[in-house]
């Protein structure tokens, strides 16, 4: 089955997204991402196109649980919708 995933980042650095979107695979792998940064600016990438150099990760992305237990990290299951309305503003921002 295919979930979808925000992570919120709370970190200092100035070139590193706040918020990951992710749809993720039943394998556990990311197919499509969008990435969030402080300015409002909006990366994303499904594997073959890509804007501003995001990557899908090349490991599985874990359980919500897991990425929690990491610390610095909140993440939340999210709906199908908000993560096509996230990836629909990113892929428009790009053009």
């Amino acid at each position: 089955m295919v979930w979808y995933l925000r992570v919120e980042w709370f970190h200092d650095f100035g070139e590193e997204p706040v918020d990951i979107y992710s749809e993720v695979g039943e394998d556990g792998y990311e197919l499509r991402k969008v990435e969030v940064f402080r300015d409002g600016r909006l990366q994303y990438t499904d594997g073959l196109r890509e804007a501003g150099g995001t990557m899908l990760s090349e490991s599985p992305v874990g359980t919500v649980a897991e990425i929690a237990a990491q610390g610095g990290f909140q993440p939340h299951e999210i709906s199908e919708q908000e993560f096509e309305e996230t990836w629909a503003r990113a892929v428009a921002a790009a053009e």
